[in-house]
């Protein structure tokens, strides 16, 4: 079985039978579900990143220019970010959630969306994007409070109109930053980075246990606008497959998981998991 039509009965029902029977499931979610919200996601319908690579986690911490180029972007992109909230999609898992329809969440969003809709068994696989960390000395502060520093230096970059990219970057021109004047720790100077997992780094082993906890604790899985292209998403799909579970997705696009598959909706999330949830919840049409 694997109906992927959008908007088709029978993938709705096949999803709806797997929420039904089965009282673990664990949602790993992706760019996707966050895009209703405002917030662009990585790749395209076939799985091809958009646009050019982000800043890698080594270059970011060897090179000055890469943390210019970072928090260039990041501070001009961050308003959007900040105003972003919770869409449908979101709301129908933490209702999903507390209802003790679904285990834990596992995400790979930076964006704190499952938190502020009211889930509160969420993994951050890839950190957050609100928090950010001193390299040298470890303190931990919000982003909103370097935003406040960011704009006192760089008050040029205020209000400056770029195009949104994901997790609040934004396309600039080349060496627009070039006097770009970086955020450092208030307590020791030391490089400031944000709390997440930047592209070329690994995941915590800590944060890594404990969503392999959460796969084995899981009776199924469904994965929610995400591709699944990066190992660190996939592997907990093909873990779950592997132990003889269900895997289904709501993903308008391929996934690298997709022969894993039990069934598949190619629907807008923010559409389909607030029917599901009704269906679930209120005896209403899924």
């Amino acid at each position: 079985m694997f109906p992927v039509e959008t908007g088709s009965a029978a993938t709705a029902a096949a999803l709806l039978q797997l929420l039904r029977s089965h009282r673990r499931v664990l949602v790993l979610t992706g760019a996707g579900i966050s895009t209703a919200s405002g917030i662009p996601d990585y790749r395209d319908d076939d799985g091809v990143r958009r646009g050019r690579l982000p800043i890698q986690g080594a270059d970011f911490r060897a090179h000055e220019a890469a943390r210019r180029r970072y928090w260039a972007r990041s501070m001009v992109g961050w308003p959007r970010l900040a105003r972003a909230r919770p869409n449908a999609a979101h709301e129908a898992l933490a209702r999903l959630q507390q209802a003790g329809r679904l285990g834990a969440i596992l995400t790979q969003n930076v964006d704190g969306l499952h938190q502020q809709a009211g889930s509160d068994r969420v993994i951050e696989l890839h950190g957050s994007i609100h928090a950010v960390r001193c390299l040298a000395c470890g303190t931990e502060t919000s982003r909103a409070a370097v935003q406040q520093q960011l704009e006192q230096d760089n008050p040029d970059f205020i209000g400056l109109d770029a195009a949104s990219l994901p997790d609040g970057d934004v396309q600039l021109e080349p060496d627009a930053d070039a006097a770009f004047q970086v955020p450092a720790c208030d307590r020791c100077g030391g490089m400031l980075q944000p709390d997440v997992v930047f592209f070329g780094d690994g995941v915590p082993a800590a944060r890594s246990a404990i969503a392999e906890n959460a796969v084995r604790d899981a009776d199924a899985m469904l994965v929610v606008g995400s591709s699944l292209m990066v190992l660190s998403g996939f592997r907990f799909a093909r873990m779950a497959a592997e132990a003889g579970k269900p895997v289904a997705a709501i993903n308008r696009g391929v996934t690298r998981a997709d022969a894993l598959l039990s069934v598949k909706s190619a629907e807008g999330a923010e559409l389909l998991l607030p029917r599901l949830a009704a269906q679930l919840l209120d005896g209403g049409q899924a």
